[in-house]
């Protein structure tokens, strides 16, 4: 018995296909060639490059949580305040008066803490308040502050503050760690201006 030799091929048509008997094989061109030497190679490619993801990922979340808590930004301040250690400072500074702050906490992703420090400014002054200045700190057991921040409430986020009307002070701190004592929060009037 005569077997032709069948390359499945395109050569041979579906007839020459259907007349027995044939032995099919597959042809050298068509071959798959062995793969057990690239398989380790390519593991070891992908296991070297995901390792190197990893790592510039973690340094660029590093570099994320160190950029966020460690630099400090210039708050803007009011110039001709009336500030700390004048006699008008003492006479008014009982005059504008400051709920007692509360304060919201937060964990972010890059994981810091952030608080947001809140109030009520109350201006009982007689006068139209055109300048304030309040610091917010959060405080260890020992009053040092842990993380503190001073901004101009006035006139940034609003213009002014007539007499005998409130304005509502948010303050964010950012930077903050699990670690840190966060015994206090304190909110400080410690600059204001006065419309004559």
């Amino acid at each position: 018995m005569n077997a032709d030799v069948i390359c499945v091929h395109l050569r041979k048509s579906a007839a020459e296909l259907q007349n027995p008997p044939y032995v099919l094989t597959i042809c050298p061109t068509m071959a798959v060639p062995d793969r057990a030497e690239g398989t380790e190679t390519n593991r070891t490619l992908v296991i070297v490059v995901a390792i190197a993801a990893a790592l510039v990922i973690a340094i660029f979340f590093y570099v994320l949580m160190r950029a966020s808590g460690g630099g400090t930004t210039a708050e803007p301040t009011l110039q001709g305040a009336i500030r700390e250690g004048s006699p008008q400072f003492e006479e008014y500074k009982s005059k504008i008066v400051l709920d007692d702050p509360e304060a919201t906490e937060a964990k972010r992703a890059l994981g810091d803490i952030v608080m947001t420090l809140s109030t009520t400014v109350r201006n009982v002054t007689g006068k139209t308040l055109s300048g304030l200045e309040i610091r917010a700190a959060v405080v260890d057991y020992e009053g040092k502050a842990v993380k503190q921040r001073t901004v101009l409430v006035i006139p940034t986020r609003q213009p002014e503050l007539a007499p005998n009307k409130t304005l509502p002070v948010n303050v964010t701190l950012d930077g903050m760690k699990d670690t840190d004592a966060r015994a206090n929060i304190k909110m400080d009037v410690v600059g204001f201006k006065l419309k004559e």
